[in-house]
């Protein structure tokens, strides 16, 4: 597989200036694979270390955080002598060792030539029990699942990835049904390394369903197996089971009484913030006028989408058979799996947070809306070919932003007020348009 980050890793490589780099991510998004490829492509020797229930490292780091004694316990634990012009030092699953994410501090300051990565599957978690942080002295990265471009590379399908980049619309437009049909089985499969991989081994869905229903099953032990108060499991829970059809109404607006009656925002703040926290669920939260900087303007009304479409299909039972009826699939639960996507390729490829913009009275409501170097972009997703975007256009006639995006089914146009976008082609224009 090719994934982007190795392009980011070998950047952070070459910085003159290192820090120990962090990668966050969810559990299962390919942290440890990103880590010991890049690690065999641009250094002569890996030590490789997995901190999860490894009682040895335990030890090591609950004396002194001497250099010299930290790396002779890893080089004993790794079987690798660590050279640091050469090596690559990697700390897996590090939350299992607070001591351990403590100790990047000491490295960056005794020992800046080092070059050391860390992941951890509930990193984001553990930050949060209290763990001494290294604050200032680390760098990080998010990984995500693999967006729409990384699958078109993993399914063999790079010339289509390459017309894109090009942006040749015209062309990319006569090619329309080949990009359709391969957006059309990601939504179903999604970016979970191991789905893709299943899908391109054996190109049997119910092989790839099961793959995710595996998942499914390991994030859900992860709550009991990881929080000890039975309430806040029972609230993490709830949430996690009601993403499915709070994304299948017409406004997807989480509402927690739809959930649980009498339910309040305060008694599953913890529960949101856990869920968040691991990296499984991606709040979108509502703003009130589209002005930077846009967290200033944030509310606690929010849309709760899933990590990954693949899965969301998987957790809403989304029977294969939608992938043989035309477009059928992009509205399915009114487009949720739609908007899904679309975020997906949005955190993907450019860093800044996402929102959501909706009109005092409700009358209007735009999708998404990010900042763009020093602009407010609006974003309106559209699962099919309907070109009407009233909300958008209400908007724009309040807001006046610079430009304005419409993702759909229909081909790309550029008008006055708006550039229409492909569905297929979001990521890479949105990347495009960062730069």
């Amino acid at each position: 597989m090719q994934r982007q980050i190795l392009t980011s890793l070998h950047a952070w490589k070459a910085k003159t200036k290192r820090k120990p780099l962090i990668i966050q991510g969810s559990r299962q998004v390919g942290k440890t694979w990103a880590m010991k490829t890049f690690g065999a492509a641009a250094f002569e020797q890996v030590a490789y270390i997995n901190f999860d229930n490894n009682s040895r490292m335990q030890t090591l780091f609950s004396g002194d955080f001497d250099i010299a004694r930290l790396l002779l316990g890893l080089s004993i634990e790794s079987g690798v002598n660590i050279n640091p012009d050469n090596t690559l030092l990697i700390f897996d699953e590090v939350q299992e060792v607070p001591q351990a994410l403590s100790a990047l501090k000491y490295f960056y300051e005794n020992a800046p030539h080092l070059y050391i990565m860390a992941a951890g599957s509930l990193l984001g978690v553990a930050l949060h029990k209290g763990t001494s942080f290294p604050v200032g002295k680390v760098e990080f990265l998010s990984l995500y699942p693999m967006d729409f471009a990384e699958f078109l590379l993993a399914v063999g399908e790079k010339p289509l990835l390459d017309l894109l980049h090009s942006q040749d619309w015209a062309l990319i437009a006569a090619m329309k049904s080949k990009y359709i049909e391969r957006l059309r089985q990601y939504y179903f499969v999604g970016g979970m390394p191991e789905a893709v991989q299943t899908f391109v081994d054996t190109q049997n869905l119910q092989a790839v369903r099961s793959v995710q229903q595996d998942l499914l099953l390991a994030y859900e032990q992860d709550f009991s197996k990881h929080i000890d108060d039975p309430r806040l499991v029972m609230r993490v829970r709830a949430l996690w089971s009601a993403l499915p059809q709070q994304l299948a109404k017409e406004s997807k607006k989480f509402v927690l009484s739809e959930m649980q009656k009498g339910a309040r925002f305060k008694d599953y703040e913890l529960a949101l913030q856990w869920l968040k926290d691991s990296g499984l669920v991606q709040p979108v939260y509502r703003i009130k006028k589209p002005h930077l900087p846009l967290t200033a303007y944030q509310e606690n009304t929010f849309k709760l989408y899933c990590l990954d479409v693949g899965l969301l299909a998987a957790k809403s039972q989304l029977n294969p058979q939608v992938l043989l009826e035309q477009n059928r699939l992009f509205t399915e639960f009114k487009g949720a799996l739609t908007e899904q996507y679309v975020l997906q390729q949005l955190q993907a490829n450019q860093l800044n947070p996402v929102f959501y913009w909706a009109a005092e009275k409700g009358t209007a409501e735009v999708d998404f809306v990010l900042q763009q170097g020093q602009e407010v972009v609006p974003i309106e997703v559209k699962a099919e070919e309907n070109l009407k975007a009233k909300s958008l256009k209400s908007y724009c006639e309040q807001f006046q932003p610079k430009s304005a995006v419409r993702t759909s089914m229909s081909d790309y146009r550029q008008e006055d007020w708006l550039t229409n976008v492909p569905l297929y082609g979001v990521g890479i224009f949105v990347k495009r348009s960062k730069q």
